[in-house]
């Protein structure tokens, strides 16, 4: 009996990173899920039997690569990381609203970079792996009040992409840039503002399942196939 596949996904307790983690444990990988919020974990955990529960803040350099390493430790192999942990308090840049903009950078670019840190060793030696990185049609376009948010998603993408590019043979790297989806990431808006323009903008917006799918496509591929991108948007947008 072949083992099945390991994926680590971050920012599994909500949204997009639940909908990954439950698509991929419904297709027979082994899912160690992790986020912040323990007790969401705990409730994954306890409907998919081939989840793991991994209390994580991808900020923490040092607790992402010692999650990595127990997985790997654990299960012998690290088939799949997807560095989903996003954080999205948007205003305008004369807010002044400094403290989020430097959660924004340290969740959605330090928190990839770390979760390339601790994973890329592992596929090295293995000589396979898929990296999925979760950017954002924010990769693509600015939107008012969007210019930090947008600036990391920016950057996810141009880290990713010289990932791939850097790659060993065997390796692959993925971008899902999604539009407007159904999550709680409007709920840490605190600039009024901002809240109303993003009322109105996700008024049109995906379920979760559908980036779990675009994920699934990408990881399901034959070995020598890299699907490097995949933008997925509501019909509306």
């Amino acid at each position: 009996m072949i083992d099945p596949k390991v994926a680590f996904v971050t920012g599994a307790s909500s949204g997009i990173g639940r909908a990954v983690a439950t698509r991929l444990a419904a297709d027979g990988l082994r899912v160690v899920a992790a986020a912040r919020r323990t007790e969401r974990l705990t409730e994954l955990a306890e409907h998919h039997p081939t989840i793991e529960p991994c209390t994580l803040d991808v900020a923490d350099r040092d607790a992402v690569r010692a999650a990595v390493d127990d997985t790997v430790a654990r299960h012998g192999r690290l088939d799949v990381f997807i560095a989903n942990a996003g954080v999205m308090p948007l205003s305008r840049l004369d807010a002044g609203l400094v403290d989020e903009w430097d959660r924004m950078i340290d969740v959605n670019v330090r928190g990839l970079l770390h979760g390339i840190h601790a994973a890329l060793p592992h596929f090295t030696r293995q000589g396979s792996g898929h990296f999925i990185t979760m950017a954002s049609i924010g990769a693509h376009s600015v939107t008012t009040t969007a210019a930090v948010y947008c600036g990391t998603k920016y950057a996810a993408w141009a880290i990713t992409e010289g990932l791939r590019m850097e790659s060993p043979p065997g390796i692959r790297v993925t971008t899902v840039s999604p539009g407007v989806v159904e999550s709680e990431l409007a709920d840490t808006i605190s600039d009024p503002g901002a809240k109303e323009y993003m009322a109105e903008y996700r008024r049109h917006a995906l379920d979760p399942d559908a980036i779990g799918n675009a994920v699934a496509y990408a990881v399901h591929q034959p070995p020598g196939v890299d699907v490097n991108e995949i933008v997925v948007r509501p019909v509306q947008r």
